[in-house]
């Protein structure tokens, strides 16, 4: 397995949804803004985070992306293994790396041992530590209130109002 900016983007957004969920589900198009991440990309990786069982989605208007766990259940090492693929790494080997494969296992091991140890809630707890600002989210469509009762407006007009008066104003006419 190999820390690509894949898992670095996955982390990042993971952390920031995690900062911002108490108000309900996260836009994930706020969320790429924030992180300055294509939309796209981020659904792609969201939709394997989904996969794995780390964020549920919400249809619809006012929804979004919300952790599946608390984030003190959640590892890094959940996070990167979600959007790796291990298979990938072995073929991008190749049979140039082979003297010097099992010293990269090796290391990928320790690495994700490490990233097993670090749950999410610490990144967010460091985060809200350097005085992150999470401003609430709002929805995404912006809907203004209705009124408690309607407003009658009595449209105006010089039209005749009855057939009686429709035929008057043609007789006055001549």
């Amino acid at each position: 397995m190999r820390m690509s900016t894949k898992s670095r983007f996955a982390v990042q957004a993971m952390t920031d949804l995690a900062l911002r969920e108490r108000s309900g589900p996260v836009a994930l198009a706020r969320v790429a803004n924030r992180q300055g991440v294509s939309l796209s990309y981020l659904e792609q990786l969201f939709s394997r985070l989904r996969q794995a069982g780390l964020v549920e989605s919400t249809r619809g208007p006012g929804g979004g992306y919300s952790l599946a766990r608390r984030p003190a259940d959640i590892s890094v090492a959940d996070i990167v293994a979600a959007v790796e693929d291990e298979a990938d790494d072995d073929l991008r080997d190749g049979a140039r790396m082979q003297l010097t494969r099992d010293l990269w296992r090796d290391l990928d091991d320790v690495l994700l041992r490490h990233l097993a140890t670090v749950p999410l809630q610490q990144l967010v707890d460091e985060q809200r530590a350097r005085g992150v600002a999470v401003e609430a989210e709002q929805p995404t469509a912006v809907r203004r209130p209705l009124s408690p009762e309607p407003v009658l407006r009595t449209p105006r007009t010089t039209a005749p109002n009855s057939v009686f008066a429709f035929g008057q104003s043609f007789a006055a006419r001549r």
